[in-house]
């Protein structure tokens, strides 16, 4: 990290323009492929989900790395912090597919109770 007032805020306004430059990319690609920009040029959703997550991961990472200053930590220190929260994001994910494969069996029995009732 820059020990003078003058390179802290060099980096710090290269760091804010970039988050802003990836702001607005990012706006324009949701705008742009649900077609509000150029009419009839509808995105694929994956695609679109992917570059935007992308992004706002790229994101973060300027922000915790730059800004909470984990990039001039110790390689320790900075894999306690990273540690917990890649395994937030994995239980998030293994969550929300265990919440997708109750209601896909909850809808198998609602289905199942209607044919027995009907009979």
């Amino acid at each position: 990290m820059a020990h003078d007032y003058t390179g802290a805020k060099k980096i710090a306004l290269k760091t804010i323009i970039i988050l802003a430059v990836v702001t607005v990319v990012e706006v324009l690609v949701a705008l742009t492929g649900k077609g509000y920009i150029i009419e009839g040029l509808h995105a694929p959703k994956l695609i679109m989900n992917t570059v935007m997550i992308g992004m706002s991961l790229y994101k973060a990472y300027l922000i915790v790395f730059e800004f909470m200053h984990m990039k001039y930590e110790a390689k320790g220190l900075m894999l306690s912090v990273m540690l917990p929260v890649c395994l937030l994001i994995w239980a998030i994910i293994a969550f929300l597919y265990e919440g997708d494969a109750w209601k896909g069996n909850r809808q198998t029995v609602q289905e199942r109770s209607k044919v027995e009732v009907s009979k």
